[in-house]
């Protein structure tokens, strides 16, 4: 009720003590120390040019070997990137080499074009552009 006055709650140090630390363990379960960053991939990014005639910016810096490796495996084909194909359309054509081993001397399966002394003769005629119609 409003006019009876509060009870004064003595203070425990020692109590006090333990709600202190029961929040400071509370607290170090709950943060997390954040020593790796990186861009974020979804957030657009302003690209600001360098002065030309700084002498730090014109320096030549050493080569990261992990970032081109990055860029090297990022432009190689999908058959070398990965073992199996990722999705459907990938597998069509994903094994495109011959099953077979093919004969060349076969001549069921290869017929190779045979010039003769009329076919070159008619070939060149072609070529230059001449008609074989009579006139």
């Amino acid at each position: 009720m409003a006019g009876h006055p509060k009870e004064r709650v003595v203070t425990d140090e020692v109590h006090q003590n333990q709600i202190l630390r029961e929040l400071y363990l509370k607290e170090l379960r709950t943060q997390k120390l954040h020593t790796q960053y990186h861009v974020n991939p979804l957030r657009k990014v302003h690209r600001i040019t360098r002065k030309p005639m700084s002498w730090h910016d014109n320096l030549e810096e050493p080569a990261d070997a992990r970032f081109l490796n990055l860029i090297h495996h990022a432009a190689q084909g999908p058959t070398k990137k990965y073992p199996e194909a990722q999705t459907e359309n990938q597998e069509i054509g994903w094994d495109s080499e011959a099953l077979v081993d093919p004969e060349r001397r076969d001549h069921r399966m290869n017929h190779f074009r045979v010039y003769s002394d009329i076919t070159l003769y008619k070939a060149k005629m072609w070529s230059l552009g001449e008609d074989d119609r009579h006139k």
